[in-house]
């Protein structure tokens, strides 16, 4: 549809449009989980949210397909049981990365939970890491030596995030200090990370192998998702959930929690398109700041000097490794790698946001 390729000139205002919403995406979703997290009362299941946000998005993507082709239910349905039936065995290929991602969602949640938003949205930023070391590995990519810096200065100050935490053993004012475990949250994100950055790099691998829309793969996803989610639901709150029901303490804020996870990464998936690499480096920055800011008026977070040496460590390493490599081509080569460029950035920039969370 016309709608998703602008004009030149509409791509220039789209760039500053896509840093306020790469921004407010990122900044808002951790903030409000957070939030609706630490709130006093009934809570509502982790995992029926993740579940719910999967339905979501897979309706979403059915939409756009649906619009895609014109609102033609015969070739419409034509493609989904062409590409999810008859090609079976390219559609058993995401249950790997869908196993992965329902398991990162969940893991979110519980990191969320028991840590500070600010301290999470830091240590977080070591699934830029473990994708570059997975990219690496099974992908056989190159980093510069700048990208190589920028990960060891990413790692020393999401550490020096971490001492301080450890020996301040800080507790925001509006949570109790046994309602959350900091070990716990930690070891959460770190899994959350190292499961991102394989399964980020495993779905680049198959996106470059297939012609197969992204919307597409985030259906077979979400499908695969769905299922697992439904299936790790009954196994951690089974019970719970059949006396209480599904949408047990979904309240509006839940909702929009919900919303934000099933449509604000499709969203930025669109969006980011049209931002570069520097643009979308700097936008991610920026939320840790808004989210640190927000956290101190919101939850009493308490930022002292050893904390802002090791955030300020983690934003310059995320802005040094979005920067382009500085590669010399010859003029005949040029115009080919720049348009390789941009394809392999619009693709990058669909696998952080393909998915639940990034």
């Amino acid at each position: 549809p016309d709608w998703l390729s602008p004009s030149p000139a509409a791509n220039r205002r789209l760039k500053y449009i896509s840093l306020a919403v790469l921004v407010i995406q990122n900044a808002s979703l951790i903030l409000s989980i957070r939030y609706v997290r630490t709130l006093p009362g009934d809570h509502f299941f982790t995992t029926s949210a993740v579940v719910m946000a999967e339905i979501l998005k897979v309706l979403t993507c059915l939409i756009i397909l649906l619009a895609q082709r014109r609102g033609n239910i015969r070739a419409f349905v034509t493609l989904l049981y062409d590409s999810i039936v008859v090609q079976y065995r390219d559609t058993l290929k995401l249950s790997v990365p869908s196993l992965i991602y329902t398991l990162q969602n969940n893991l979110q949640y519980v990191a969320i939970s028991n840590l500070p938003a600010a301290t999470f949205q830091v240590t977080y930023q070591l699934k830029i890491l473990t994708t570059a070391l997975f990219s690496v590995l099974m992908l056989r990519k190159s980093l510069s030596r700048v990208q190589w810096l920028s990960l060891l200065l990413l790692f020393t100050g999401v550490a020096i995030v971490q001492v301080e935490q450890d020996g301040s053993k800080q507790k925001e004012a509006a949570v109790s200090p046994a309602t959350q475990s900091y070990v716990k949250g930690l070891l959460a994100v770190v899994v959350s990370c190292l499961s991102s950055g394989f399964a980020g790099v495993y779905f680049e691998k198959i996106l470059k192998g297939s012609s197969a829309s992204v919307w597409l793969r985030n259906v077979q996803l979400g499908i695969f998702g769905t299922l697992l989610g439904l299936l790790g639901m009954w196994w951690n709150d089974g019970a719970a959930v059949a006396e209480k029901g599904f949408l047990f303490g979904y309240t509006p804020m839940v909702w929009g929690v919900i919303f934000n996870q099933a449509f604000g990464g499709l969203l930025v998936a669109v969006v980011v398109k049209y931002a570069d690499n520097i643009l979308k480096g700097f936008a991610t920055s920026f939320s840790i700041i808004v989210s640190t800011v927000t956290s101190v008026y919101l939850f009493g977070f308490h930022v002292d000097l050893l904390f802002t040496l090791g955030a300020g460590l983690v934003i310059a390493a995320v802005y040094m490794y979005s920067l382009p490599k500085a590669v010399a081509l010859p003029p005949s080569l040029g115009s080919a790698a720049s348009s390789c460029s941009h394809g392999d950035s619009r693709m990058e920039a669909f696998l952080p946001k393909s998915v639940l969370v990034k």
